[in-house]
């Protein structure tokens, strides 16, 4: 009786994971029978997964020509980085206002205020640990609205987010801002910790306007080749 939500749930993390990890691509087509077969499972919880991510905007589906990855809506998507920047800057304030700094403080300054011999170089790890950074921040303030809309937001601007940290200079920028970041947290600072998150964001933000589908194309072929 389990067995049908659990493949589904597999189809499911696997199709996303091969967006986030530019496998599928915006524009990449695919049938149901073509997913079913590739992943070893039946139709009916490759149907439950796809309308799953079409209802999350992830995916969309035409009568004629099957199912295929939505084209980035790069509006919405500054949108969200707009509202990301409100709840982080709330959650600074907060953070500042306290009569102590939460434990979570603690475990960020030893990721990110460290020598710069000790920087981690790899993509996709000072991807996971800025999306760390920033879920962290917004957890210790301890609103668990705004940590359940920012983990939202979180989810859906991630497919595009790791395009930032591609390039090494970005990966070097992302270890000093977060410093400061943190340091201003420290200092119970909040107005300069809340002007050096909006331009840490604004940053990332301008860095999304410039992808292309080429440059989506140059990241799926470094994926792929990557051991």
């Amino acid at each position: 009786m389990n067995a049908r939500p659990n493949l589904a749930e597999y189809v499911y993390a696997e199709l996303k994971g091969q967006m986030h990890d530019f496998r599928l691509l915006p524009g990449d087509r695919f049938s149901e029978a073509e997913i079913g077969q590739r992943l070893g499972v039946s139709r009916t919880p490759v149907r439950e997964a796809l309308f799953r991510l079409r209802n999350e905007g992830f995916l969309e589906v035409e009568a004629k020509s099957g199912w295929f990855v939505r084209p980035i809506d790069f509006a919405r998507l500054e949108q969200l980085y707009d509202l990301r920047i409100l709840l982080e800057q709330a959650c600074l304030a907060r953070l500042a206002a306290g009569a102590e700094l939460p434990a979570e403080i603690e475990a960020l300054k030893r990721v990110w205020l460290v020598p710069v011999a000790e920087r981690l170089t790899d993509a996709a790890e000072v991807g996971r640990l800025d999306e760390a950074f920033h879920t962290t921040l917004v957890r210790a303030a301890g609103n668990d609205e705004i940590t359940r809309v920012h983990g939202d937001v979180t989810e859906r601007i991630r497919f595009v987010r790791r395009l930032d940290f591609t390039r090494a200079d970005r990966i070097e920028a992302t270890y000093q801002e977060h410093a400061k970041i943190l340091r201003q947290v420290m200092q119970r600072r909040a107005e300069p910790a809340q002007l050096l998150l909006k331009a840490h964001v604004e940053q990332s933000k301008a860095e999304v306007r410039k992808i292309t589908l080429a440059t989506l194309h140059e990241a799926r072929a470094r994926a792929l080749t990557s051991p």
